[in-house]
């Protein structure tokens, strides 16, 4: 539906993105699911009309340039296109990875294209955005930098999902979480050493790619995982957080004598 309308052309401005967005009807009523989607992109649309910035200045204004993320940048410019990473495919042949075509993968961000979307479009280099998560992690503060009020970053960490949607997309195959402000949120343990592991508290997410970040305020850390892989390949981060945090350990539970 949201193809049809147009509304995710890379040439609609977020204003022209909003007004396609509106003719169509909600998937679901509001409380009734979650779903992952266009949401975030309306929230960018949300920044310019309040800010009264075009959303890119508005970012670069005040998070990106004040954490020094020089390299997180939607347009990529020519001179360091050899820096762009190669996007690979996966595939039951005999080969189990294929490139995909440069001028494919990187089709958004060799153009300074009129869209400026909020949920995905920048890309970025490990170091920046690690630079970003430990912002997070002090919450809220970096380098005598504060992006984010204290309570906003503990807002955004905390589960706002209601036990009673019960339909959540394919949210549940990331673990024992609910859901933030556009993160997931460790709610629980890992019920089984088949789930990713994770720590009470954590928030996180990851990309179409296969890309991870997750930030562990108990432990104080975070981590970033970036590699090009489509489709989303969980196997990655459940070998990735085995490697941090260890193998799983069940909880011990054992009756008490009265």
């Amino acid at each position: 539906m949201v193809a049809s309308a147009d509304v995710m052309n890379f040439r609609n401005t977020l204003a022209q993105m909003a007004k396609k967005l509106a003719t169509l009807p909600l998937m679901f009523h509001p409380g009734d699911q979650w779903a992952y989607g266009i949401s975030v992109d309306v929230q960018a649309y949300l920044v310019e009309k309040i800010s009264g910035q075009p959303f890119d200045k508005y970012v670069r204004e005040n998070i990106l340039d004040p954490l020094g993320m020089s390299t997180t940048r939607y347009v990529v410019p020519e001179s360091d296109m050899g820096r762009f990473a190669t996007v690979y495919r996966r595939s039951d042949d005999p080969a189990p990875l294929s490139r995909v075509p440069d001028e494919n993968a990187n089709a958004f961000n060799t153009k300074d294209w009129p869209l400026k979307p909020g949920g995905f479009g920048l890309t970025s280099t490990v170091d920046d955005y690690m630079r970003f998560a430990r912002m997070l992690v002090n919450e809220g503060t970096l380098d005598n930098k504060t992006i984010l009020k204290e309570e906003t970053v503990k807002l955004m960490a905390t589960n706002h999902l209601s036990d009673s949607v019960k339909e959540r997309m394919w949210l549940p195959g990331k673990g024992q979480v609910g859901f933030g402000i556009d993160f997931a949120v460790r709610v629980r343990p890992p019920a089984s050493k088949e789930e990713n592991n994770g720590v009470v508290g954590e928030f996180f997410w990851d990309g179409a790619a296969s890309t991870l970040f997750w930030v562990d305020p108990k432990n104080e850390l975070t981590a970033v995982l970036f590699v090009q892989i489509m489709p989303f390949d969980g196997s990655l981060h459940k070998k990735f957080r085995d490697a941090v945090y260890g193998a799983y350990k069940p909880n011990v539970m054992a009756d008490v004598a009265k």
